[in-house]
This record gives structure tokens, sequence and C-alpha cells, in this order.
């Protein structure tokens, strides 16, 4: 049994939201780009005209949910298509043993799947909300 493949993606405790990956000038099948300078020069006014699609982004946390919890969140977040999600560092100086060891969890989805994305978030924390505390929000962006 190949256990690399039942592994979880490392992208799970991720601390902070990718940034966008800039292009390596490769194709998919990574093949390196050769083609001509003309080519390049299509390509790079192509992708000018083309808007970046648009990000939705915020912060939440639970004051008290315990780190377990944290990633199992993140973990039912993730499966929903086009969410992406982490975790907050803990920013606290002092310890408590009724902290949690998060500072919060980010979620992000872009612009267009807005109506379907947020729906489906906020029933998933609704859910972990009345089983443990409310959600408070950090940041909206």
């Amino acid at each position: 049994m190949n256990t690399e493949s039942n592994r979880q993606q490392p992208e799970e405790d991720a601390i902070a939201p990718p940034s966008s990956r800039p292009d390596t000038g490769q194709s998919d099948a990574g093949q390196s780009n050769s083609g001509s300078a003309d080519d390049a020069e299509a390509m790079a006014s192509s992708a000018a005209t083309e808007e970046k699609p648009r990000w939705l982004q915020y912060q939440l946390r639970c004051p008290q949910l315990p780190l377990a919890v944290y990633r199992e969140v993140a973990t039912h977040l993730r499966q929903l298509d086009a969410v992406e999600t982490g975790l907050l560092p803990q920013t606290s100086t002092e310890f408590d043993y009724l902290q949690s060891q998060v500072g919060g969890l980010w979620v992000r989805y872009l612009e267009v799947n807005a109506e379907t994305c947020q729906r489906q978030i906020e029933a998933i924390l609704e859910y972990y909300g009345e089983r443990y505390r409310p959600w408070e929000t950090i940041n909206r962006q």
C-alpha cells in the first residue's frame, strides 16, 4: 500500500493565505516554453487584457476552540469547490490554558462563486459555532 497518497496535503497547516504564483513560463506538462518572441508578446498582451480573478477573504476566530477542531473546520471547508482556508498563528504573548493554540482561521474564495460558497461556508461555521462557541470576524476583505 502506498502511504504517500494517503497523507494529508501540507496546506492543512498553512499559516497565511497563499500568494499568487508567478508564471514560470512552463506548460502544465512541464515542458519549457521555447516559443518565439512574438508568441511571448502575444501571451503577455492577452494576459494584460484579462482581469485577474478577485478573491473574497476573511478571518475568523473562536477564542477557546482547540487546535484539533480548528483543523477539522479548515478541512471541512476545503472540501468545498473553490474554497481555500488555513490557520492563523496565535498572537497572544500570555499563556492561558483556556485560550486556543490558534489565532484564527482564514477563508477565501473567488468572487464569482460568492453566492454558493458563502451559503455553504456559513452552514459549516454555524454547525461548529452551535457545538462550541460563536465565531468572531477578525477581518474581512
